[in-house]
């Protein structure tokens, strides 16, 4: 039952990036009536909040923007860099409402951010077990025992989850912090407000899905192990 749920988180991450990557190219299909770019919308909301020592770049791909704390950069795919339209408006504004979190010390960015190492050693560790278990179990028993490598696995989905559920606050106040930015700031009339928050509440789903079925892939393996260790 819990795999054919795993299956169906999955269906509906696709589903939802699907719908994101629609929204994004429907609602960068109406000019902005401000006329601003994304980074002319980063560079004011920056300066709004007094950040200047946060740097804007372009960076290839779609839907590829991001906040990066450790070296202080907005982020921006082509597309919303020098977009001119709600959606580019909207993602613009999100990023750099991060970068007012990194700032104010948003505790949940700063839990997030400081799981970031143990997550990265935990995805290396579940890789390394997942190969050596592909590769059969007669070199997994020189290793690891079944029940050792579930327990690591376990452990590492836990880190997972953890991370998952810690970006779910942050990725949801950052949506918050552009939206009333954008509209305190007259960025967008009321119907380029509707796209904006429609676009950013349908990338919200995308983390939702994704720490959901983190959740369950977590349960997955504890039963695993708890059906084992009844044997």
């Amino acid at each position: 039952m819990l795999f054919i749920i795993i299956i169906g988180f999955m269906i509906a991450s696709l589903i939802v990036s699907r719908r994101l990557k629609n929204k994004f190219i429907k609602y960068s299909q109406t000019p902005l009536s401000s006329n601003l770019s994304g980074n002319e919308i980063a560079q004011l909301m920056l300066r709004d909040n007094g950040i200047l020592d946060v740097q804007i770049i372009s960076v290839e791909g779609q839907l590829t923007d991001h906040y990066n704390p450790k070296q202080k950069t907005i982020n921006l795919s082509t597309d919303v860099f020098h977009g001119r339209s709600a959606a580019a408006a909207a993602i613009a504004a999100h990023e750099c409402g991060h970068a007012v979190q990194h700032l104010t010390g948003y505790k949940f960015l700063n839990l997030r951010s400081a799981l970031v190492p143990i997550q990265n050693v935990s995805a290396k560790v579940i890789n390394f077990i997942f190969l050596t278990m592909f590769f059969g179990s007669m070199f997994m028993n020189n290793i690891f025992s079944i029940e050792s490598s579930i327990l690591i696995i376990i452990a590492c989905y836990t880190v997972f989850t953890l991370f998952a559920f810690l970006t779910l606050p942050v990725e949801y106040d950052a949506s918050k912090r552009a939206l009333t930015w954008i509209h305190s700031r007259n960025i967008v009339t009321e119907s380029e407000h509707a796209m904006a928050k429609d676009s950013l509440d349908t990338a919200a789903q995308t983390y939702l899905i994704a720490a959901l079925s983190s959740l369950a892939t977590l349960f997955y393996w504890i039963m695993i192990y708890l059906g084992g260790s009844r044997d």
